[in-house]
C-alpha cells in the first residue's frame, strides 16, 4: 500500500514539476528579494527526534482517533461562543478552482444538467476534485501524512486501503471545529505588503504577535498564520510556489505542543519551502499530523479575515468549520468561517 501512495504522488508530482517550471521562468514573484530569512539545517536524526519528543501517541487512549481535537472541550466552545460580538461571519476559504495552471494540476470539476422530475423541471450538479496540492482550500486529516510506516497513534500504512482508509479517516470529524479562531498577520508584524517566497516564520515571531495583540495562543485553539499570499499573487502574478514559499519553520510543532494548539492553518501550506529540513519538503506537516494528531488547513484566504480583524482591532473570533462524512477520507475541502 506503500508503494501505491508513493506512485500516486509520484504521478502527480510529473503533472505538476512541468507546469511550476514554466511558471519559474515567466514570472517575477518567484525572486526571494530582501526579508527573506534562512534558519540552521535540520538533519534527519533531529527531525526524528522531534517527532519523538512532541509525540501525543497515547495520551488520549491507544484507539483513539481524533487526536488534538480532543483538546476542544465543552468548556471551550462554550468561551468561544462568547467571542461573538457583532454576528457578523466571514469565509476564509478560496472559491474551488476550475481553471488548471501551475499551481492546480487538478482543478475542480462541476458539470450542471437540467432534468424533468416529478412533472418539475430541476438542475443539479456533478462535483469532482481532487482536493490536496496547493490550489484547493481543505483540511488534512490525519492519515494524510506517514512517519516510518506509521501514522499518528501508531495506526500502520496498511490500513490505507484503495477504499479508504480503516483508521483515523476524516469521518471522525464529523462534529466539526467550533472553538476560538487566533489570526496571525505576519505581513501586518513586518510591516511589508506580505512575506517573501521562502521567509520561515519562527517562534519568535508568533511570541512577538502575541506580545503585540495581546492575546495568548492556548489550548484547544485554532492558529491561522497569513502570509500574504494571495496579495503577493496579485502584485507579482503566480510563482514556483513549491519551490519557495512564506510558512512556518518545522522546529514550531515543539511549540504547538507546548500550547496544545487544536488545529494550524494558513494561505499557504504551513510549511515554509524549502524546508531546510534535510530531505522533506513539508516536515511541518509531517511532524503535526503524524506526531501531535492535529489537522491542518491549507491554501485558505485570509485576506478578508485579516480586514475584518484589523478594523475591529479584534484578533480572536469563534471559528466554525466541517469537513464532509467522507469515511476513510485522508481529508476535505473546507470552507471555515470566523465570526466576529
Amino acid at each position: 500500500m506503500l508503494t501505491d501512495y508513493s506512485s500516486s504522488l509520484k504521478r502527480r508530482a510529473r503533472r505538476f514539476l512541468p507546469m511550476m517550471a514554466l511558471v519559474c521562468l515567466t514570472t517575477a514573484c518567484v525572486l526571494p528579494g530582501a526579508g527573506a530569512q534562512t534558519t540552521e539545517a535540520v538533519s534527519r536524526a533531529e527531525f526524528d527526534r522531534w517527532m519523538s519528543d512532541i509525540s501525543n501517541w497515547g495520551r488520549w487512549g491507544k484507539e483513539d482517533e481524533l487526536g488534538t481535537l480532543n483538546l476542544i472541550t465543552e468548556k471551550k466552545r462554550l468561551a468561544a461562543a462568547r467571542l461573538v460580538r457583532d454576528g457578523v461571519p466571514v469565509s476564509m476559504a478560496l472559491d474551488m478552482n476550475t481553471q488548471r495552471d501551475a499551481l492546480n494540476a487538478n482543478p475542480f470539476e462541476h458539470t450542471l444538467s437540467v432534468s424533468t422530475f416529478g412533472g418539475h423541471q430541476v438542475a443539479g450538479d456533478v462535483y469532482s476534485v481532487e482536493y490536496h496540492g496547493f490550489a484547493h482550500s481543505h483540511m488534512d486529516g490525519l492519515p494524510h501524512f506517514i512517519h516510518k510506516g506509521k501514522m499518528y497513534n501508531g495506526f500502520t500504512v496498511d490500513m490505507l486501503k484503495p477504499d479508504g482508509a480503516e483508521r483515523l479517516g476524516i469521518h471522525n470529524a464529523k462534529n466539526g471545529i467550533f472553538t476560538r479562531g487566533i489570526l496571525v498577520d505576519m505581513p501586518r508584524l513586518k510591516g511589508v505588503n506580505f512575506l517573501e517566497p521562502g521567509t520561515a516564520v519562527t517562534v519568535s515571531d508568533l511570541e512577538a504577535w502575541e506580545r503585540k495583540t495581546g492575546i495568548r495562543v492556548g489550548s484547544g485553539d485554532v492558529l491561522l498564520i497569513r502570509t500574504g499570499r494571495w496579495e503577493c499573487v496579485r502584485q507579482r502574478g503566480q510563482w514556483n510556489f513549491l519551490e519557495k514559499a512564506a510558512g512556518s519553520h518545522a522546529s514550531i510543532a515543539k511549540w504547538l505542543k507546548a500550547r496544545d494548539v487544536a488545529v494550524i492553518g494558513s494561505d499557504g501550506v504551513s510549511d515554509v519551502m524549502p524546508s531546510n529540513v534535510e530531505g522533506l519538503a513539508n516536515p511541518l506537516h509531517e511532524l503535526v499530523l503524524v506526531g501531535l494528531g492535529m489537522p491542518i488547513l491549507d491554501n485558505l484566504d485570509l485576506d478578508a479575515v485579516a480586514k475584518a480583524a484589523k478594523e475591529r482591532n479584534r484578533w480572536e473570533f469563534l471559528f466554525v468549520g466541517a469537513p464532509l462524512r467522507v469515511r476513510g477520507g485522508t481529508g476535505s475541502p473546507l470552507n471555515p468561517i470566523a465570526l466576529f
